[in-house]
């Protein structure tokens, strides 16, 4: 059996060592518009039919990049603008492992990528009214966040506890809000 300190450490070094294409060093000549949408839930579309090719949705999703609020499918020589509901990933699982007497959040999304949730990757929720219904999400990587499904949430909300009157998890040492105050 592995013990979870190894697993968390096998999980952070298959993390460190996958690779990307080199998206942010791009600058592509042109840009245009596609006809390619990603769904609130994590499923894309070409032209309203549904990429069912895991494949080809893992290869787009590597070279998303957000450049001014706007995101992109980019290559050296284009970029694609692309509609995304709400964020370009899902969070689809949670595992929690417990190494030397600290906690880490391990989020897989809906195309397998795996992230870390600790000061680099953090855990925000938005509100669209105070007091309304939360939207959490977790940061996968550069500007890109992964919504956090409702069946995941629900697993954080077993694991919350109070600071300073807010409700909130910790992962790698840091606390990450998921309540507003109630003070």
């Amino acid at each position: 059996m592995i013990s979870s300190d190894s697993a968390l450490q096998i999980i952070s070094d298959a993390i460190a060592n996958q690779s990307r294409p080199p998206v942010q060093d791009w600058q592509p000549a042109h840009t245009r518009d596609s006809d390619i949408r990603i769904a609130r839930n994590g499923d894309w579309y070409y032209r309203e039919s549904r990429i069912d090719r895991l494949r080809m949705v893992k290869l787009f999703s590597s070279v998303l990049r957000v450049d001014d609020g706007q995101m992109y499918l980019v290559t050296p020589q284009e970029r694609l603008s692309i509609d995304v509901e709400d964020a370009p990933f899902t969070a689809v699982l949670l595992e929690q492992h417990t190494a030397q007497n600290n906690c880490a959040l391990v989020f897989t999304t809906n195309i397998g990528d795996r992230v870390i949730a600790d000061k680099d990757h953090p855990i925000t929720v938005r509100y669209a009214e105070p007091g309304g219904e939360p939207t959490p999400y977790v940061l996968v990587r550069d500007q890109l966040q992964a919504l956090i499904s409702r069946p995941v949430y629900y697993q954080l909300a077993d694991l919350m506890h109070e600071r300073d009157g807010v409700l909130g998890v910790e992962s790698c040492g840091e606390f990450m809000p998921l309540s507003e105050s109630y003070d």
